[in-house]
């Protein structure tokens, strides 16, 4: 009796054991294009990096981790170690970050059964005309009921696998625009602190014209008084000695924007923030520059394009596995009755188990609509990863040749510089004989004032090159980085 009662079981219990087989033989199904990284021409050195820049030998990737110690100056470093710490730009693409994250553990989700508990006593009255309602039942009865609910979908064209690789795919791609953010604010800080202190310079050469103006104005009016200097002479050198004082004023106003821009890439209040003037004068490094084809490891943004291409393709497969049907499994056990006895007694028992599936016969061409918006978007991805490279050598070509004119651009201004100090000297010596009139000491000042600045200002953008050059060449970030969670703020 025992054996004839549990072979009708094991007959509802077979489709399911054949489905489940089924799904270890299609298991390795996918319905998504085989992957390829879109190719990209790739040259074989940078044309501008010979002379100044060196190739990078493979243990050579330099600058690593933390790229502007390169400039050896302690509060630069102290203010970068600020803005990694406190950023509100960096927490807002960290937060993305951890949703990408998040998503994907959402999608891998779907690779478990979904187990689920349920149940609850009720109080019911049915119809006295319920379609097929026995004469004997009652008018008003009480139903207890407690299941646990099982069901499983089998991936069997690999829809949920390639949902979880396009949500893994995403969220490496946030992870590398997290790198790719902090990388450019790092840039901005860098930046904004050389150009503060070209201003500190820049205000000290002011501050040495100034009293050297003074001084001419002085002497002008000494020898005027004397009968030697006319007024026009007077006139010439306090205008010189006005428009001074206004570059001063000047100069202050533009050093004070960039302070606050320092205080607010590090989230400190602008009012709150003050960096005292320093005479340290920064030296342009010596970055040694990548291989074209290292740049492709090297820059996050690169990753993230690479990343989004092949989620755009695993979507693919998801879009095409919709024409195939559903199938899966579900089970349930739990107990029902009528609220008068013990629930959870062996006669109360109740089970169902079976396959299921499902296939849309007729959507007015969604599928075949959802399937062509997969391959324009992965067609999207890899023309923006194309471009994305391309974006990429050019700047570091813009940034190598810049420096390198840059570099012959600073010797022939501080030569310039030296001239004009020079010829500065001669004229106020010969003014002082009596040699020669005012007017060619002012020229003589004047040029010699903006030659030096000039000078600054060139070594200025030299620094600002080799910080872009930086950012380019993809900073300390490696590809390497995304086998690892960026770390938390």
């Amino acid at each position: 009796m025992q054996a004839e009662a549990t072979r009708p079981a094991a007959r509802r219990i077979r489709p399911a054991a054949l489905a489940l087989a089924l799904a270890g033989l299609l298991a390795g199904c996918s319905l998504a294009p085989t992957y390829r990284v879109p190719a990209v021409p790739m040259p074989a050195a940078y044309k501008d990096g010979s002379g100044l820049w060196t190739r990078a030998a493979p243990a050579d990737m330099s600058p690593r981790g933390h790229w502007w110690t390169m400039f050896h100056d302690p509060e630069l470093d102290r203010l970068e170690q600020l803005l990694d710490a406190s950023s509100p730009s960096l927490a807002l693409a960290l937060a993305r970050y951890e949703r990408a994250s998040a998503f994907e553990s959402e999608t891998r989700a779907g690779l478990f059964p979904h187990l689920a508990v349920g149940g609850g006593p009720s109080d019911n009255r049915q119809s006295d005309n319920r379609p097929l309602r026995g004469a004997n039942q009652p008018n008003e009865y009480d139903a207890d009921s407690a299941q646990f609910n099982a069901g499983y979908e089998l991936d069997l064209w690999g829809r949920i696998r390639n949902e979880v690789a396009a949500g893994h795919a995403q969220a490496q791609a946030a992870q590398a625009d997290l790198a790719s953010a902090r990388l450019s604010l790092e840039a901005q800080l860098a930046d904004a602190y050389i150009q503060l202190r070209t201003d500190d310079i820049q205000a000290r050469i002011l501050a040495s014209s100034l009293l050297a103006y003074q001084q001419g104005l002085t002497l002008t009016r000494n020898r005027m008084e004397g009968g030697i200097a006319s007024g026009l002479s007077v006139a010439r050198a306090q205008n010189q000695l006005s428009d001074a004082h206004a570059q001063v004023d000047e100069l202050a106003a533009q050093r004070a924007l960039t302070e606050h821009a320092i205080a607010t890439l590090i989230g400190v209040p602008a009012p709150s923030f003050t960096l005292p003037a320093s005479p340290q004068k920064l030296r342009a490094p010596t970055i040694p520059a990548s291989v074209p084809s290292a740049l492709l490891q090297r820059r996050p943004d690169i990753a993230a394009a690479e990343r989004r291409t092949f989620a755009a393709n695993a979507n693919i497969g998801v879009a095409r596995a919709a024409f195939f049907p559903s199938i899966g499994i579900s089970g349930m056990y739990g107990w029902q009755d009528t609220g008068e006895g013990n629930l959870f007694a062996f006669g109360n028992r109740m089970w169902a188990l079976g396959p299921f599936a499902a296939l849309p016969l007729f959507d007015g061409g969604l599928r075949h609509a959802r399937e062509r918006e997969a391959q324009a978007a992965f067609d999207e991805a890899a023309a923006q990863y194309r471009q994305t490279v391309l974006d990429a050598f050019e700047q570091v070509e813009d940034n190598l040749a810049l420096f390198t004119r840059l570099t012959h651009e600073a010797h022939d201004e501080d030569a310039a510089a030296s001239s004009a100090q020079v010829a500065q000297q001669i004229a106020t010596h010969r003014y002082t004989e009596g040699i020669i009139n005012y007017l060619d000491v002012v020229t003589a000042q004047t040029a010699y004032l903006n030659a030096e600045r000039a000078a600054q200002q060139v070594r200025m953008r030299r620094l600002q090159a080799s910080v872009a050059l930086v950012r380019a060449l993809g900073g300390g970030w490696d590809v390497a980085m995304l086998a690892k969670p960026p770390a938390k703020q």
